[in-house]
């Protein structure tokens, strides 16, 4: 019989139950995808959109780039920015980013440094941006090139074909696929545990050695995680109904 009121027991550090530790690892994970998609999307687009012009220099760099961040596993990546960035950048930012930049402020409800959530969010963002950069480019070059021809006739230059165009049309198509993007970063948020930042898989965890009720602590963190994807497949279906085009069908879409 599942006992959940350990939940509500007074947990022996941080001045609150091992319930106010669960929803402390819900509000990181929350903090931790989020900062990490406004990078992987702001990057994703633009590294998207690179990899469909018709200039070499341009498209060269941002082909390497979703190759080298997408095919290299995501827990390397996360104990390279963590463990060797600060061994490889000047000495004297890596001591500070070591020192003094994780004690600039106090994180409510946490025991870990700035630093590691910073850690977490750079390599969750800029490996995300690689995949978001896929999706973008898919989009793109699914639409007819007609389109871009129509465009260029019209007077516009490149720039404003894909500005009034090509990009519009495309992020609509591609919001189904988006989506699993945006589930996908907050599941991988899991693996910043490897590095100390305590997110909902760590606090259930912690929660676990201390309680030794590890079916409890996994099962209310599996809830969690099933709540935050069906609210944003939920929000993110009502965008899709609302900015579908007629006579189009999204990617992934039936």
């Amino acid at each position: 019989m599942l006992e959940w009121k350990v939940f509500l027991e007074q947990a022996p550090s941080g001045g609150m139950t091992y319930l106010g530790w669960l929803m402390s690892g819900v509000l990181w994970t929350i903090l931790v995808a989020s900062a990490a998609w406004i990078i992987a999307f702001t990057l994703g687009s633009i590294i998207g959109v690179a990899r469909t012009v018709p200039v070499k220099w341009i498209k060269f760099p941002a082909t390497v780039y979703v190759e080298i961040f997408r095919n290299i596993p995501l827990l390397v990546q996360m104990f390279l920015w963590y463990f060797v960035m600060p061994e490889i950048v000047p000495e004297s930012i890596g001591n500070w980013l070591k020192t003094e930049y994780p004690n600039l402020i106090t994180l409510p409800f946490a025991q870990f440094s700035l630093w590691e959530f910073t850690a977490a969010v750079l390599c969750l963002g800029l490996y995300t941006a690689s995949r978001v950069a896929e999706q973008v480019r898919a989009g793109i070059e699914s639409l007819p090139k007609g389109q871009t021809n129509a465009g260029l006739a019209m007077g516009f230059t490149l720039p404003q074909v894909y500005k009034y165009v090509l990009l519009p049309m495309s992020y609509r198509l591609i919001i189904p696929p988006m989506t699993s993007e945006f589930l996908t970063i907050f599941k991988n948020s899991s693996t910043a545990l490897t590095i100390g930042v305590l997110e909902l898989t760590a606090q259930s965890r912690q929660i676990s050695e201390y309680t030794f009720k590890t079916f409890e602590a996994f099962t209310a963190a599996t809830l969690i995680y099933i709540v935050i994807t069906l609210t944003v497949i939920f929000l993110m279906r009502l965008l899709e109904n609302k900015l579908r085009v007629p006579g189009y069908v999204s990617q992934g879409g039936h």
